[in-house]
């Protein structure tokens, strides 16, 4: 039985924390589509609900296990 695809913060396609370029990866779209939905999202709920859901997400969703930090 195949292991299905698994949500990672990415380590490649990261500007903050790579929670935008994990999504990205995840659904395998272009990661600046996912991150100017988030940033317009964040706009239209006037900002503070999108930090708190990023750093929910960052805290949460975890790092890619392939990465190894040197």
């Amino acid at each position: 039985m195949a292991a299905g695809k698994k949500l990672y913060r990415s380590t490649s396609n990261r500007m903050i924390a790579g929670v935008c370029g994990g999504i990205a990866e995840y659904f395998n779209v272009d990661p600046t589509i996912i991150r100017l939905a988030y940033v317009i999202l964040s706009v239209f709920t006037v900002a503070f609900p999108g930090i708190i859901v990023y750093i929910i997400a960052s805290l949460i969703i975890p790092q890619d296990p392939g990465y190894t930090d040197i």
